[in-house]
């Protein structure tokens, strides 16, 4: 694990290096244990990696790693998983290899000088973004592991290509070539993220989970291959369900799953894993448990509102699978200090508020670990969202009724709505309930979408924050992406289908794996997801429906492997989200905060939003009469983030 960057400018060679080295100083948190720069002043290219060493701690592991032919150098962030039985295949094939360490960027380049790209990135399995220069054909490639764990970012700018894993290594070389792209800004407004393949600046993009791009020059369009596709996985897995028993499918997932944990336990350093006491973080643990050869190690983190707390029931998890189980709790104002870090964080507009327990659990996980396992994606491939339950229900019912009755009705709300908010006064000024003020802002939202024109338009409006950000965005436009882009949606009449296909090219890379890529990277922390070895994403698509929803929940076979390691009573239980009270922080301790970056006269002078709109949900808000929190916070993250940005 570690961060890459790189340049390439044919006219300036000998600027190369110093640029490459500015580049690596702002991601010196993703890997503070080594740095390295390789430069060809020829032809213009550097490439250089900061290290968080895991496998092979040793200077073998140093990068960047020049291949035994001297053709190839390679920084490689991330992790392959089978390089060790890669390594044995190699040495089947063509005897014995003049190894000079134990690392997989070492396996990675040998198996990349024997089979070519596409091949090795076939053969691999693992998480990774990587730079390969090839010094006889002088062509630079970059590569993306299939589901878009480890971020990768590029960009021709003044003729000059740039490429590393946040963001900010560009900016730190190129700010006064970035501009703030309009039409991404006015997406984010939309999803609380910016969707790939665009990024916040015109002209910079994210390189497109399971594909490699080939640049012949630094001027030239590169060449994009696909290696892995989800949309090919997802048909493929539909057009030829499991055809076995629940036992089966159970003992299968149980399987690959267990093979997925137990591949990922290799480590030079200490190992550990989040829990929150939930389906998809427990099962990692317990399979954790079962596959390694020492007590896991587990953190959580808890919180003094009973509402937003999870500790208790990882507690009992973790007592029962007999884990070395470490858990925090932290108060509101050790919560509340973190959101100053956060635009440093994620680099650029990011509104997912549970981007701040994220960076709290990785930060206490890292004084005892450096690398964590984590349950992230069981959701997207297992069915757990309640919204994939609800969406589907709540269509049944409105398809019944005439769309241009159900837009009348809609109408109808939000006038109400309007009166309601006008009058409802001080009085109730955050007195509400939590669980009263959550069912109203759904019913709301309900409200909003029932002029749906088919399902997917109406899960569409359920996702989406800002429902027209357009118009709030000045000179906004919103481009077709993943999830509006019907060209590219599965040929399938089920709903719950589409949702989870949505979510694993869109939602999964774009926001979770963001979340917690940043926060993690931040404190030197390397995080793994076994639900994501693709031979796990694989199975997941054969699976007929009721596998994954069935008795109206989700996750049904997930359920039924866990509840082979743990009672079932610790984890049946409503999901909640690792959510905190953003809405009545607002209204309190973050409030003069918000209003500064929400002043109108400011929100004018800076030229990206439409005031009104938003001064309008903010008086709402304070009064008490709506809670437009997380809407609020999607402007608060890109006020911080813009504010941030000017300092440097």
């Amino acid at each position: 694990m570690c961060g890459i960057a790189g340049a390439w400018d044919a006219r300036s060679g000998d600027l190369v290096e110093e640029t490459v080295h500015k580049m690596l100083s702002c991601i010196v948190h993703r890997g503070p244990d080594d740095s390295g720069v390789w430069v060809s002043r020829d032809d213009g290219v550097g490439i250089g990696q900061r290290r968080l060493a895991i496998q092979d701690l040793s200077s073998a592991g140093h990068q960047p790693m020049l291949s035994n032919s001297g053709r190839l150098v390679l920084v490689l962030n991330g992790e392959i998983y089978n390089h060790l039985e890669l390594r044995e295949e190699l040495e089947a094939q063509s005897g014995k290899v003049n190894w000079r360490g134990h690392s997989d960027t070492e396996t990675l380049l040998a198996l990349l000088e024997a089979y070519g790209t596409r091949k090795t990135l076939e053969k691999i399995v693992g998480m990774f973004a990587i730079a390969l220069w090839d010094r006889k054909l002088r062509t630079l490639t970059l590569a993306r592991d299939r589901v878009g764990e480890k971020p990768l970012y590029f960009g021709r700018l003044r003729n000059r290509l740039y490429f590393g894993s946040e963001l900010k290594t560009i900016r730190a070389v190129a700010a006064d070539a970035l501009e703030i792209d309009r039409a991404a800004l006015t997406l984010y407004m939309r999803h609380n993220y910016v969707p790939s393949p665009g990024s916040i600046y015109r002209g910079v993009f994210k390189l497109a989970p399971g594909t490699f791009a080939e640049f012949s020059a630094c001027d030239a369009n590169p060449q994009v291959t696909i290696y892995w596709s989800a949309h090919e996985i997802a048909t493929r897995g539909l057009a030829n369900p499991f055809q076995g028993s629940d036992r089966e499918a159970i003992e299968q997932a149980e399987a690959l799953i267990g093979r997925a944990v137990s591949s990922q336990l290799i480590s030079d350093v200490p190992l550990g894993a989040f829990l929150s006491g939930g389906i998809d973080s427990s099962l990692i643990v317990a399979l954790m448990q079962a596959h390694g050869r020492a007590r896991a190690k587990t953190f959580t983190i808890g919180f003094s509102d009973k509402e937003f707390d999870e500790a208790q029931y990882a507690k009992k998890v973790a007592a029962h699978l007999g884990t070395d189980h470490t858990e925090l709790y932290v108060t509101p104002e050790e919560t509340r200090a973190v959101i100053p870090l956060l635009p440093e964080i994620y680099d650029e507009p990011f509104a997912d508020s549970s981007q701040i327990p994220t960076y709290l659990v990785s930060k206490m996980a890292r004084n005892r670990v450096t690398v964590s396992l984590s349950g992230d994606a069981g959701d997207e491939l297992f069915g757990g969202y309640t919204r994939y339950l609800m969406t589907s229900r709540i269509w049944n019912y409105l398809r019944l009724v005439p769309r241009a009755v159900r837009g009348s009705i809609a109408s109808y709300f939000a006038q109400t709505r309007a009166h309601a908010s006008a009058g409802d006064g001080d009085a109730r000024r955050g007195l509400k309930p939590p669980a009263f003020a959550r069912l109203r802002e759904k019913t709301a939202k309900l409200a909003e979408n029932i002029g749906a024109r088919d399902s997917t338009d109406l899960y569409y409006g359920l996702l989406s924050h800002w429902k027209d950000p357009a118009s709030i965005v000045i000179n906004g436009t919103e481009p077709l992406t993943h999830v509006t882009d019907r060209a590219g949606w599965l040929d399938n009449p089920v709903l719950e289908n589409h949702m989870m296909f949505i979510d694993l090219i869109a939602y999964l890379p774009d926001d979770i794996l963001v979340k917690v890529d940043r926060a993690a990277m931040r404190v030197a922390l390397e995080t793994r997801v076994p639900f994501l070895d693709h031979r796990v994403v694989e199975f997941a698509w054969t699976l007929p429906m009721q596998m994954k929803i069935r008795d109206g929940k989700g996750k049904w076979l997930l359920r039924q492997l866990l509840d082979k390691y743990v009672p079932r009573e610790l984890f049946e239980r409503p999901k909640t989200g690792f959510g905190i009270p953003i809405d009545y922080w607002l209204r309190g301790p973050l409030r003069e905060w918000a209003a500064e970056l929400l002043n109108p006269a400011r929100l004018t002078a800076e030229g990206f939003f439409n005031a009104q709109p938003i001064g309008n949900r903010w008086a709402e808000h304070l009064s008490g009469s709506r809670n437009w929190g997380y809407y609020l916070w999607d402007v608060l993250m890109f006020q911080a983030w813009l504010e941030n940005t000017r300092k440097f």
